[in-house]
């Protein structure tokens, strides 16, 4: 039986700025990015010498329906929601982070950094943030839900060799196919609409675990799990062990050395987000 795994935090993390890409500004972006602003601002009262870099994604404008149920008031109506949320953390904060009001696809430049953080809604838009990072060293943080559940997971971009952690599409293949956005995507002509399907609260449940995972990372220095799963509906909040053993249990099979060496090299060149 294999034996958990202790996974250290690389070290460039701990000694220099994490550079972090958002993907959405929506339900769990707009409550997860206000946690990373102050995260980035503990690392620094910390004695971290960068703390965090970031650049959002989203090519959504805020409409009606988000008010109240995402991280909007009714005047932000009609204003693109990375842009609107980047720029009020650079002034309430001093930050230098920047928005992308455009979506990710396989052909975005994600590769260098050293966290993606997914708060999408779709199947195709985790499919494209994994093909974004099929030359990428980093981790990618999935934040998803349904209507009262929902999950975080941890895991190395596919482009990682020997030691990598399985990202969600690893423990979960049907996530990131794309035939099973269907039938969630009828939209919601009102706010009540929106709420008789999901949980108010759900976004904020799954960002406070990835805000957990993140500042666990930052002071032991260790990955602690690879991810949560969280049941508004029993109030449960389960961790998913760093352990060969438990990501079996997803269908997830460790690869073996020899298999490892086969595995196609990244190119060593790089860009800034």
């Amino acid at each position: 039986m294999n034996a958990p795994i202790l996974h250290n935090v690389p070290s460039h993390m701990m000694s220099g700025a994490w550079r972090v890409a958002v993907v959405g500004a929506g339900g769990t972006g707009s409550a997860v990015l206000p946690s990373l602003a102050r995260l980035h601002h503990a690392m620094l009262e910390l004695g971290h010498p960068g703390g965090i870099e970031c650049t959002v994604y989203d090519d959504d404008r805020v409409s009606p329906t988000n008010v109240g149920r995402q991280g909007f008031y009714p005047n932000d109506v009609g204003q693109y929601k990375a842009a609107l949320i980047v720029n009020r953390i650079n002034m309430l904060m001093g930050t230098n982070w920047e928005a992308r009001t455009a979506r990710v696809n396989s052909g975005s430049n994600l590769h260098a950094a050293d966290l993606v953080i997914g708060c999408v809604d779709t199947r195709a838009a985790r499919r494209a943030i994994l093909q974004s990072l099929t030359y990428g060293r980093g981790y990618y943080l999935d934040c998803g839900n349904d209507a009262d559940t929902g999950q975080v997971i941890l895991g190395h971009a596919p482009g990682v060799g020997a030691g990598r952690l399985p990202h969600v599409g690893d423990l979960f293949p049907e996530l990131v196919d794309p035939r099973g956005d269907a039938a969630d995507e009828t939209p919601s002509c009102s706010m009540a609409d929106a709420l008789r399907k999901q949980s108010l609260v759900i976004n904020q449940a799954i960002a406070v675990q990835a805000f957990n995972l993140l500042w666990t990372m930052f002071r032991t220095g260790c990955v602690p799990f690879s991810g949560f799963f969280v049941n508004l509906k029993t109030g449960r909040t389960s961790p998913v062990p760093l352990d060969p053993s438990a990501w079996a249990r997803f269908g997830f099979e460790v690869p073996k050395p020899a298999a490892m060496k086969k595995a196609r090299k990244s190119p060593k060149t790089s860009a800034a987000l």
